[in-house]
């Protein structure tokens, strides 16, 4: 590839891969940007190309636009590059299966061009590199999976509290925010969310219309059913 030499270095040509599943200052795309551009200075890496899926889970590769496109660029030489710079290996992915990050590691490595996780500090050109990356995915795999059952069991945990998790509220009902002590804050309408981590929202009953045409098909469904018997 046509590099700059600049003080008897090469300048090596690179793309960037940011991503964030949710909205963590650790992990923002700008720390990750700000990160992956020191260390391209350091290793003599000028940056050309972004790519970037915000708010993307990496378990999978479906539904990350930017992974799909940076992965199809390079493959089908849509982009001239000597590497690609990731701030490390969960932000290329958290796969389930760690070889399905080792094979898109592959497709990329593949076209000679090198996928370099910045902050692992993972040696380069080591017998022991491809240990040292399966063991980072399987271990970002795993943290997504652990995450993910405390997840699901902090929803159980509040649904037996009698908490809304979310969806549309059946007929007859409403959505009712209360604080962390379950006092009563206000009513919700429709598209309203809650913005404090600690308030809870309940479900309470809706419009004195609403009440009353439930009252009177509950009423009708019951009477069939005595009929029935």
């Amino acid at each position: 590839m046509n590099n700059i030499i600049v003080e008897n270095h090469a300048i090596r040509r690179a793309a960037q891969y940011l991503r964030m599943s949710t909205v963590n200052q650790e992990f923002s795309l700008d720390n990750q940007a700000q990160y992956i551009k020191q260390y391209a200075d350091e290793h003599h890496y000028e940056i050309i190309y972004t790519y970037d899926d915000a708010g993307k889970s990496g378990v999978t590769a479906s539904g990350r636009h930017d992974f799909n496109k940076l992965i199809n660029d390079i493959i089908y030489k849509e982009i001239s590059i000597d590497a690609v710079l990731v701030y490390d290996v969960s932000r290329f992915g958290r796969w389930e299966d760690p070889l399905e990050g080792l094979y898109y590691k592959y497709l990329v490595e593949k076209q000679g061009v090198k996928v370099i996780f910045c902050a692992d500090g993972i040696p380069e050109n080591s017998s022991e590199t491809p240990f040292w990356i399966l063991m980072l995915l399987t271990s970002a795999g795993a943290f997504s999976k652990n995450l993910s059952q405390k997840v699901f069991a902090g929803h159980v945990n509040l649904v037996n509290r009698g908490f809304f998790q979310g969806g549309i509220p059946g007929f007859g009902l409403s959505r009712t925010l209360v604080d962390c002590n379950n006092n009563f804050k206000m009513h919700l309408q429709d598209g309203e969310r809650k913005s404090i981590t600690t308030d809870r929202v309940v479900l309470s009953p809706g419009t004195k219309e609403q009440i009353k045409i439930v009252k009177k098909y509950s009423i009708c469904s019951y009477s069939k059913a005595i009929t029935n018997i």
